[in-house]
């Protein structure tokens, strides 16, 4: 883990970045990586994970103070803290010997360090199409996230033994001790320094995950994206996090969604919306036009003298409200283009109308084959 690289390099911003900074990199990074935009690129991929594991910390209040004041250290499961692995720390996200200062001016027995603990969470990201988004669909999502380890169940002992109760602290996994200061006696509660706060030994660790009870491993999870998901919305499965520790509950995977831009669409809450080219005759006559929607091409009709800007609805043809059967509407604005060029037939046409309705158009300079004609 030495050559693991700092979180904030990782999202290339700087140590007093914001939240919100944070969140920007993370979804700009995020989608330049995906491998749904890499398909094959094995380094694009090991960026994604590592961006991921970046933001699954520096998102967490907690987990950035520990990360800030103790590195990679306070927050990664496989590196030690005395005992190795995950014992070193202790229920309120620091190292044990810290509480024991405190403890040691104003006293207190604290807290048991043996409970169950629940897992953390962990952060992904997926890339969706428009449509994908519109009629919901089916993704994998690959992570890495710390699980019980199946050689020793769970236990971190050797199969055929099993873990001892500490004789230092009898299981507390604290030990109460007193020191003699100006002030007189002080007693403080201390992490137990046989233990390191788990309340059993284990003599015979198991081989696969060296005693703690839990291993890293890389899973593709499948996950149901509802239809009517935005961009930047949050799906929680739970239970697919991390391990928790003594027993504890596994902590969630929340995927937040990624939506790419379409070419045609645009979206507004449940309403889909975008525009239409249309002749300045079909405008002024009437048409009947043919409209490009998430359910294929239908059929408008348009009533003469439309104005450009003019917006049309069509019922029914939006997007669904998140977990609900109702349907938005989609709006379509027309833009009426005029023609840049002209035949002699058509600019006739057009003066003769103009003359009818009494407006004055400037006469077109004739050329050299014009007067030549003449």
């Amino acid at each position: 883990m030495a050559d693991k690289r700092d979180f904030y390099e990782v999202l290339g911003l700087e140590k007093s970045a914001s939240d919100d900074d944070i969140k920007r990199a993370y979804r700009k990074l995020a989608k330049q990586y995906h491998p749904d935009l890499n398909p094959g690129d094995k380094t694009a991929e090991e960026k994604f994970k590592e961006i991921g594991e970046a933001y699954e910390v520096l998102s967490d209040a907690q987990k950035k103070q520990l990360y800030d004041t103790y590195g990679h250290a306070g927050v990664d499961p496989n590196y030690g803290g005395g005992g190795g692995g995950f014992g070193g720390f202790d229920d309120f996200g620091g190292f044990g010997d810290i509480g024991s200062i405190f403890e040691s001016f104003f006293g207190g027995g604290g807290s048991r360090r043996t409970g169950p603990a629940r897992g953390e969470s962990i952060r992904a990201a997926v890339v969706l199409t428009f449509e994908e988004a519109a009629f919901g669909c089916k993704k994998t999502v690959g992570i890495s996230r710390v699980e019980p380890c199946s050689s020793c169940e769970g236990t971190g002992a050797e199969s055929g033994s099993t873990a001892e109760r500490c004789s230092t602290c009898g299981g507390a996994g604290q030990v109460r001790t007193t020191r003699r200061t100006p002030l007189g006696n002080m007693a403080s509660t201390e992490t137990c320094p046989a233990c390191y706060g788990k309340g059993k030994i284990i003599k015979n660790p198991c081989k696969s995950c060296g005693g703690e009870g839990r291993l890293r491993q890389s899973r593709s999870i499948d996950i149901n994206i509802p239809a009517g998901i935005d961009d930047g919305q949050t799906i929680s499965l739970r239970s697919e996090g991390h391990a928790g520790k003594n027993g504890g509950p596994s902590g969630d995977l929340l995927v937040t969604v990624q939506i790419r831009q379409h070419e045609i669409f645009r979206r507004e809450g449940t309403s889909v919306l975008c525009d239409i080219n249309v002749s300045f005759v079909e405008a002024a006559l009437g048409a009947e036009l043919e409209v490009t929607t998430l359910d294929g091409k239908v059929k408008y009709t348009m009533p003469e003298g439309t104005q450009t800007g003019t917006t049309f609805r069509l019922r029914g043809k939006g997007i669904v409200r998140l977990n609900t059967s109702t349907r938005g509407d989609q709006f379509v604005r027309v833009n009426v283009e005029i023609p840049k060029t002209l035949t002699a037939r058509q600019r006739e046409i057009l003066q003769e109308y103009a003359a009818e309705i009494g407006v004055s158009t400037p006469e077109k300079k004739k050329g050299f084959f014009d007067k030549k004609r003449k």
